[in-house]
């Protein structure tokens, strides 16, 4: 994941600053009255006669290359609409964040609201979520009744037989869902969000007509088999093998895959593989990930009993095994080779409904614990009314609401598409599953003793929490992610800056040199982001607009300082990753509630309070972040933690003897 940008990229880029502070030296210089001569003597003469010389040679040949008609154009610096990749140069893009979007027109708002009080009823009446995780299965008229409401098809177009609903008709849905039984949306999701995604992402015309039907009325439940016992966060080491038969009409599949969401009651399965492929420059034979859709029927696979697990018991997940199973030619999915990219879409295009999916959970345990604490009376008062209890219910909230905005705000992008989507969405899964498991702690203390007690129904909500910040990209893994990916960007961009000042490419020049100088001074080079926010938010936007152009400096001198080893500096990595987090929410709280102002929401007000809090301690551990990265003490603590863990593995235990001595 971090290894395609550390070869060249980071070598260049001391050389790129330095370049880059010389011109602006260089420009500042010659534009203001000499302070103080340098003495003149003959060696400094000559001297400035040979630089002279050398640059104007140097600027000849540069000029004929330019005019020359065989030259090549050059390429101007490539940049990126993602906000998130942006935040790593300092630079604020606002086109995907400011105004908040609004996507759905009065048809789909009423489409989507005809689902919404059926589904919330089926959930309240029909389904016994505490039942479901004691049997340890979804019972069968519960799937049926799903069926029947068409919940196994929601982003199924219509002419393949599904509801057609946009991402965002569909987070809606799913935020009912997990509000009620993450079994059910687990199950539903690993389904629709990544079981046959490929098919309606990457599928021949043939293959939707043949598959969608089906499985958007329930009739066959699809599932996503990607993890292997040597596989997980790598996945691009998987070790199953598909090798093409010799008549060339079937890849014959072998191996086997863990912990499969909907393993033993799926039909239909999207299934990654290996596929040995001889090359025909150098005749070697290398293996290429490739996609396959595979049906059960054909023989030769299988899957292991349910697994046993911490939470989401109710949801089916198994081992499955692949044995001499003949997948026709035409069941490859995206292409030969490209299973990689395949997979990558489908979880990035599904995390959306995890998000969305979270906020519904945490707003259930909100309103749980609101009745609780109303209720319940301790010294004379309800503790509704102690300090203790409503800082608990405040930063619930809080986090609930940053989580929605993160959830709309990605939904509704990939609505208008957006094409670069990966970082947010990735921030949105982290921030979605860390404060999910945040505020069903939270609730669980303010129920005190009750909340242990499965008859609340926090602690279920709570173990099937856990997976959360696992499954679809482990939050560590996420973080390292979305973090090497904007490192890699700003590389490539310092690399191409270089080449503008080799080449004297004025724009670029000007345009990065005004910029550091600005910093050098003191003066704020910051974006202008209350030009996009109500003026109540103003403060805040203040805080968001410095915490940016901080980030943006302190990455290119942590590239400057690491250079390409900084794929090994994970204690700073990691860190780099909770700022973009922290900056991405403080945003996209302030582009919603600006849109509250704007539409006249009556919670306006209170969101910008909640806003106000959460922008004003984000950019306290924003600033605590970035000044611990490039502080001597953490590094060398960095480094005797590794030590310490070397030591702890090595004895296979901790490593202090007992004070007892025994």
């Amino acid at each position: 994941m971090s290894s395609s940008f550390v070869n060249t990229v980071y070598r260049r880029a001391p050389s790129c600053a330095s370049l880059l502070n010389r011109v602006v030296i260089h420009r500042t210089a010659a534009s203001a009255a000499p302070l103080a001569a340098s003495p003149v003597t003959p060696e400094s003469l000559i001297n400035e006669q040979r630089s002279q010389s050398k640059e104007s040679k140097d600027h000849e040949k540069t000029k004929q290359e330019r005019l020359s008609p065989s030259a090549k154009p050059k390429k101007e610096l490539q940049t990126s609409t993602s906000f998130v990749m942006n935040l790593f140069r300092g630079e604020f893009y606002p086109n995907e964040l400011f105004p908040y979007p609004n996507v759905l027109n009065e048809e789909q708002r009423e489409n989507v609201k005809m689902f919404i009080d059926p589904l919330w009823k089926f959930f309240e009446e029909k389904n016994d979520a505490a039942k479901n995780d004691q049997q340890g299965k979804i019972p069968d008229d519960i799937m049926n009744g799903l069926k029947e409401q068409g919940a196994f098809g929601i982003q199924v177009p219509v002419e393949y037989g599904g509801l057609g609903l946009t991402n965002t008709q569909a987070a809606r849905l799913f935020e009912i869902a997990s509000a009620h039984d993450l079994s059910i949306s687990v199950c539903m999701g690993a389904h629709q969000s990544i079981g046959f995604k490929g098919i309606v992402l990457f599928g021949t015309e043939a293959q939707k007509k043949k598959y969608l039907e089906k499985l958007a009325s329930g009739e066959q439940i699809a599932a996503f088999a990607l993890t292997e016992p040597s596989a997980g966060s790598d996945v691009a080491s998987i070790k199953t093998k598909a090798q093409l038969s010799s008549d060339g009409k079937h890849y014959i599949l072998n191996g086997s895959k863990i912990w499969i969401s909907n393993g033993g009651i799926a039909e239909v399965f999207t299934v990654f593989a290996q596929v040995p492929t001889v090359d025909d420059k150098t005749g070697q034979t290398q293996n290429k990930m490739t996609a396959f859709i595979v049906e059960r029927k054909f023989g030769g696979l299988t899957n292991g009993a349910p697994e046993k697990k911490l939470g989401i018991n109710s949801s089916n997940t198994t081992e499955v095994y692949f044995e001499d199973c003949k997948v026709p030619v035409e069941n490859v999915l995206g292409g030969v080779g490209n299973g990689f990219k395949v997979a990558v879409k489908i979880l990035n295009n599904g995390r959306f409904s995890m998000v969305a999916g979270l906020s519904g959970t945490m707003k259930m345990a909100i309103r749980k614990s609101i009745d609780f604490a109303k209720n319940r009376r301790q010294f004379g008062r309800t503790i509704d009314t102690y300090g203790n209890v409503q800082e608990k219910l405040v930063r619930m909230e809080m986090r609930q609401y940053i989580t929605e905005s993160l959830a709309y705000l990605l939904a509704q992008n990939m609505d208008r598409g957006i094409p670069e989507y990966q970082c947010e969405a990735a921030v949105g899964k982290i921030f979605a599953s860390e404060s999910a498991w945040f505020v069903l702690d939270e609730a669980i203390q303010i129920h005190g003793g009750m909340g242990f007690m499965k008859a609340t129904g926090l602690e279920r909500v709570m173990r099937d929490l856990r997976i959360f910040r696992i499954f679809e990209g482990a939050n560590d893994i996420l973080r390292l992610f979305v973090a090497f990916t904007g490192l890699q960007y700003v590389g490539a961009h310092l690399r191409e800056l270089q080449q503008a000042v080799k080449s004297f490419n004025f724009n670029a020049i000007v345009g990065e040199g005004s910029k550091r100088l600005r910093r050098g001074i003191g003066m704020a080079a910051g974006p202008n982001i209350n030009e996009h926010i109500h003026s109540s938010l103003h403060s805040s936007g203040t805080l968001l607009s410095k915490s940016i152009d901080q980030f943006g400096a302190t990455i290119e001198q942590i590239l400057i300082k690491y250079g390409k080893s900084i794929r090994d500096e994970q204690f700073i990595v990691h860190r780099i990753g909770d700022v973009v987090i922290d900056i991405y929410a403080m945003a996209a709280g302030l582009s919603r509630c600006t849109q509250s102002f704007t539409s006249q929401v009556p919670t306006a007000v209170h969101e910008s309070n909640l806003v106000r809090i959460w922008c004003e301690e984000a950019y306290d551990r924003i600033n605590y972040n970035l000044n611990l990265i490039q502080n001597p003490a953490f590094v060398a603590r960095s480094k005797l933690m590794t030590e310490l863990a070397r030591e702890i593995v090595d004895k296979e235990s901790t490593v202090p003897i007992h004070p007892l001595g025994f």
